[in-house]
């Protein structure tokens, strides 16, 4: 199969293949050349296509990173066979780099807000990782290369004038995730019956919102009531959050699937 069918076979459509092929040339680029190359920050359903790429292309070494360790957003780099994944994390010329954001006053300030500010500076997402919003502060996860462009003309969030520092990796801070974990039985791993349970409504009105392409499932919108879910989904729904299925344990005494879910708050 070559390079052209193979892209064509894995990819769910046009913007995805485009994306694969654009991880395709960054695993070539390693290969002929024996040294790393790295991609653009990748979302969960992005991520999910890209791995089933490098499984067809034989596992090549390989990292998925977001710059911290519980990071949603990553890029993968290719490493060739001289190299560590830890020398190029903690190379100084890693391509992640982090801006610690502190705005004045005391407006409340969103992730929105925060993302919507840096876009604003001619930015793409893709050059974006996760940003950490805190009380008070936000620390941005992002690409090397546009590095300067914050620090040299982001100075306003909202309303709020905004003070833009460098931060080394080591030294991020991610605010308090409060979580509230979830412990029901389904009759099957439905997304339906999953959703319903992690956000707490009735299945009808969750498979309603489904079908009104209001949640994403590890990334990617979904809006069939009756797929099945796995162990370590996240499934996200617009209005109302985002939740886990952490853990999947087993069959009850009355034949349901015992599910432990945990909940953004």
């Amino acid at each position: 199969m070559n390079k052209t069918e193979l892209l064509t076979k894995l990819a769910a459509d046009a913007d995805e293949r485009l994306v694969l092929a654009r991880v395709m040339d960054k695993l070539e680029f390693t290969q002929n050349r024996s040294v790393p190359a790295h991609t653009f920050f990748l979302t969960l359903a992005q991520q999910e296509a890209a791995e089933r790429l490098i499984a067809a292309c034989g596992h090549p070494a390989h990292l998925f990173w977001g710059g911290w360790e519980k990071a949603e957003r990553k890029l993968i780099a290719f490493l060739p066979d001289w190299m560590e994944p830890e020398d190029f994390t903690a190379n100084e010329d890693a391509p992640i780099t982090a801006l610690t954001l502190i705005p004045s006053g005391d407006e409340k300030l969103t992730h929105r807000d925060y993302l919507g500010a840096i876009l604003g500076l001619g930015l793409t997402r893709e050059k974006i990782g996760d940003l950490l919003v805190g009380d008070g502060v936000c620390q941005v996860l992002l690409l090397r290369e546009v590095e300067h462009v914050l620090l040299t003309q982001l100075d306003q969030v909202g309303r709020a004038r905004v003070k833009v520092t460098a931060c080394p990796l080591s030294e991020l801070q991610p605010p308090e995730q409060k979580t509230k974990t979830i412990r029901d039985t389904v009759a099957a791993l439905r997304l339906d019956a999953v959703a319903s349970t992690g956000f707490s409504l009735s299945r009808s009105k969750m498979a309603s919102l489904i079908s009104s392409k209001k949640l994403i499932l590890n990334g990617r919108e979904c809006d069939k009531p009756d797929r099945l879910v796995e162990e370590g989904d996240v499934l996200t729904c617009r209005g109302l959050g985002k939740c886990v299925l952490t853990e999947v344990s087993g069959t009850s005494k009355k034949g349901r699937i015992m599910i432990v879910m945990e909940r953004y708050l």
